[in-house]
């Protein structure tokens, strides 16, 4: 099997995107035809989402068939409904005595301030996001959830930086693989855990039109960023999808879930903010016999990776520059 290094590298797994470049948002869907065991964490204090709790232990339901992630803040959990359309018309499901059942959580996160805040994925991009599923490597940067995506705000969106969605893989051996996908709207900037420099995040400005990374976590222990906290208001979050192909309880998928989360703790200053409705959830599916032990120790760094290729892929849009410049 080719090597894509990305989260369609598992088997069975399928992403597409759907987005409005014009008004900045979109949704992108992560489809599992066959079923994956499912879990979540989330550790953000404003999250926005759908079907969580039936990821926890003790319930019913133990597979799910598809992740949607858009951007619209709550508006776009309505995504979810065509991701659900689409995958009845497939006859894919929970197959109950009358129906059958598609069980897709979601999240979102919010883009409203760029681009046109009147416009918001629904249920028809959420349809049309899972016509285009394919298991290619799924574009990275300014597609799908992370078409509106920005980071580094505590100045406000016009001081931030344009982030995106990005994936990434790590084969561990013995045929057993860890991948990711994540769409980052953080509230903080982005560091590269290699060597804890700033890659993206809130911009100082200067004169004659040059800017400098602020650094937030300097910016929020300062009299004026005390002053900037106690009278804004921040919408954001960073979600995405921890995946396996190895053989998890609910309990274990819901563990590496919460391992891949301090991911988010690696990359992002601060983390899990107030501010921040991060969330991750996770997909087994369940091909191979697996450590667990072995997958949480690998899982943030599959994350961060995500984190960090979503940064790095990002295009300017929306008067905002991208790490690539």
């Amino acid at each position: 099997m080719r090597q894509q290094q990305s989260i369609t590298d598992i088997a069975g797994i399928k992403v597409g995107h759907a987005q409005d470049k014009d008004a900045l948002t979109g949704c992108t869907v992560v489809i599992c035809e066959q079923g994956a065991v499912g879990g979540v964490s989330q550790r953000g204090g404003a999250p926005g989402t759908r079907e969580t709790d039936l990821l926890k232990p003790m319930r019913l339901v133990q597979k799910v068939h598809a992740v949607m992630f858009s951007g619209g803040s709550a508006f776009g959990l309505d995504a979810a409904s065509g991701v659900m359309a689409y995958l009845e018309e497939n006859k894919i499901g929970f197959k109950t005595a009358d129906a059958i059942v598609p069980i897709v959580p979601a999240a979102i996160l919010y883009d409203l301030s760029i681009g046109d805040p009147s416009v918001r994925p629904d249920k028809s991009m959420g349809y049309l996001a899972c016509q285009n599923a394919k298991t290619d490597k799924p574009q990275e940067g300014n597609w799908g959830a992370g078409t509106g995506a920005t980071v580094g705000k505590i100045f406000g969106i016009n001081q931030a930086m344009k982030s995106g969605i990005g994936t990434s893989c790590q084969h561990l051996g013995g045929g057993i693989m860890l991948a990711a996908i994540a769409a980052v709207n953080a509230f903080g900037d982005i560091v590269d855990y290699h060597n804890r420099k700033i890659i993206a995040g809130a911009r100082k400005l200067l004169k004659k039109g040059q800017a400098q990374f602020a650094d937030t976590l300097d910016v929020m222990r300062s009299q004026a960023g005390r002053t900037i906290l106690s009278v804004s208001k921040k919408n954001n979050t960073i979600i995405g999808v921890i995946a396996t192909n190895a053989i998890l309880t609910r309990e274990q998928a819901i563990q590496l879930a919460e391992s891949a989360s301090d991911g988010i703790a690696l990359t992002v200053q601060p983390a899990f903010s107030i501010f921040d409705g991060d969330t991750v959830f996770s997909l087994a599916t369940g091909q191979k016999k697996g450590n667990i032990h072995i997958l949480c120790a690998h899982a943030p760094f599959v994350f961060a990776d995500a984190i960090l290729s979503a940064v790095r892929n990002a295009e300017p849009t929306g008067g905002l520059p991208a790490a690539g410049e």
